[in-house]
């Protein structure tokens, strides 16, 4: 059942747009209507830009404390979305990417998703105080990788294919 929430949503969520368009059009008009909608897309490119930029901020700032940066990059997935929700023309659509703009309502969302979401994190280990760059505490500063990785330099590495060739496309090279 929780499978076909989804289809569903995207089957009556437009016949819904239509019919707020509809319900809209004849208490304000057709050019009301229509300026609200275009309202809506500057709002959502504005909003974009204006939060965006203060999320990347933020982000940035998480990274260089070597704390973990998991919320505020849901933050700018969740602004990148509002701004999407304003974007496309429809009101209910507005409705739901105005509310994902409140900072309450992305932080709501964070504590809904934080445990199914796992953050892995590149060129960082994870020490006793968070994130930091290099080995964390207590590891070999000699090794470059986990226990199941083989690190070799250039020259400690030679791929031969069969029979002595180097290259399985040797042949096909023209000299």
């Amino acid at each position: 059942m929780r499978s076909l929430i989804i289809p569903i949503l995207f089957l009556f969520m437009p016949l819904a747009e239509i019919a707020a368009f509809i319900f809209v059009g004849r208490e304000i008009g057709v050019g009301m209507t229509l300026l609200l909608v275009l309202a809506s897309i500057i709002a959502g490119a504005v909003l974009l830009r204006i939060q965006g930029f203060g999320v990347l901020r933020k982000i940035q700032q998480a990274s260089q404390t070597g704390t973990d940066p998991g919320r505020q990059l849901v933050h700018g997935v969740m602004i990148v979305v509002a701004a999407f929700l304003l974007i496309i023309p429809g009101f209910i659509s507005d409705i739901i990417g105005l509310l994902l703009f409140i900072p309450a309502v992305r932080d709501l969302g964070w504590s809904l998703i934080k445990n199914r979401l796992t953050i892995v994190t590149t060129g960082m280990a994870a020490g006793p105080r968070g994130f930091s760059r290099g080995p964390a505490a207590g590891q070999d500063t000699g090794h470059r990788a986990g226990p199941n990785v083989i690190d070799l330099d250039d020259d400690e590495f030679s791929r031969t294919y069969g029979r002595g060739r180097t290259d399985p496309n040797e042949r096909d090279r023209l000299k």
